[in-house]
């Protein structure tokens, strides 16, 4: 099991470790409910640092990440970042994954923990033509999310980079915490705002001090991955490894919007057909209309008891007061205001699909 550079301070703020991704990452502190709540409504501060981050440079940098992700990379100006996934050769998801342009021929991409090896494996293997540099820089950097809506305010102080000029998935590369050169992305997977800051793991530590200094007067809080996990369910963000897998495409996913058929990608001619014709079922929101909580695994039922799907993710959602999920139907069912029913133990209850997202600001 992988420490991050932070897990000892973690561990003496009495978190709650666990194993996740091959990494000893802190589930909570206080526990799931408040922790939500203090990014909603104030700021709190993840330790992400088990994400996985690829350099790619050089001339034909841009024609590899064109070739392996569905969104259009070329529409990326230097600062700007891009959310994307990587297409199987079969129609699945390899990963979803954010791409920053830092420079005019060098690329960041940044993809989920679990599937750093796999990730880089598959690129790789598309890479022969283009010759691009790679660099897995995974475990040397960390990640810390600033979430919520006083983040701005709070961390300004931190910095001479204007942060509130920042626009969503837009980044600066710039001094931040007494360290010069950080990405401050205004990027996150809260729907609370805030900011994503990259920094060597020799530097985090600091960052990390500072970050908590500068924020003592609106209440910061260290957040852990349970919290980040109903506050993205919330916003109807897909998990890796729960909404989207290798077995599930794009558009089954609702992730029409990030592919794009203006260039030739991994698997595209099939996925413009699919397209064409629509997928035979979709990925829905669902609230529960009776009380109960919804889980990973679940069938989902008819009104004859007939499974026609299952729950990818569930909660209890903090901000509404009620059950809340995501999961795969036949297209008949996936229309907002279309009943379904969650079986829970022996109990089918009754839910309503509805249009993401749950949580609205």
């Amino acid at each position: 099991m992988k420490d991050t550079a932070l897990t000892q301070t973690h561990e003496a703020l009495g978190a709650k470790m666990v194993p996740f991704a091959g990494y000893n990452m802190p589930v909570s502190y206080e526990g799931v409910t408040a922790e939500h709540e203090t990014v909603r409504k104030g700021v709190g501060v993840f330790d992400v640092s088990h994400m996985g981050e690829f350099l790619i440079e050089g001339p034909n940098a841009l024609d590899l990440i064109q070739k392996v992700t569905s969104n259009d990379a070329s529409k990326l100006s230097i600062g700007k970042a891009q959310y994307s996934c990587l297409p199987n050769e079969k129609g699945g998801i390899v990963d979803d994954l954010i791409v920053y342009r830092i420079k005019e021929e060098t690329y960041l991409l940044v993809v989920n923990a679990s599937n750093i090896e796999k990730d880089w494996n598959h690129i790789s293997k598309y890479n022969e033509p283009y010759n691009a540099a790679m660099k897995d820089l995974s475990a040397d950097y960390s990640l810390l999310a600033i979430q919520g809506p006083k983040a701005v305010e709070a961390m300004q102080s931190l910095t001479s980079v204007d942060l509130s000029s920042i626009k969503f998935y837009n980044f600066v590369v710039g001094d931040f915490a007494g360290i010069e050169h950080v990405i401050i992305s205004a990027t996150g997977y809260t729907g609370s705002g805030g900011f994503e800051i990259y920094c060597k793991n020799s530097e985090v530590q600091q960052v990390w001090d500072k970050v908590f200094e500068a924020g003592a007067d609106y209440g910061i809080k260290p957040v852990g991955l349970a919290a980040r996990d109903t506050l993205r369910l919330e916003m109807g963000y897909c998990l890796y490894g729960n909404d989207i897998t290798d077995e599930t495409s794009p558009f089954e996913a609702g992730l029409g919007w990030i592919t794009k058929f203006s260039k030739d990608f991994v698997h595209s001619e099939a996925l413009a057909k699919e397209k064409a014709h629509g997928p035979e079922r979709k990925l829905v929101g669902f609230e529960l209309d009776e009380r109960g909580i919804p889980r990973h695994g679940y069938d989902i039922v008819d009104n004859h008891g007939k499974t026609i799907g299952e729950v990818t993710s569930g909660t209890m959602s903090p901000s509404l007061g009620k059950g809340i999920g995501l999961g795969y139907v036949p297209v008949i069912f996936s229309e907002v205001g279309s009943k379904i029913n969650i079986q829970i133990r022996k109990k089918a209850v009754p839910a309503t699909v509805v249009k993401l997202p749950f949580y609205k600001n």
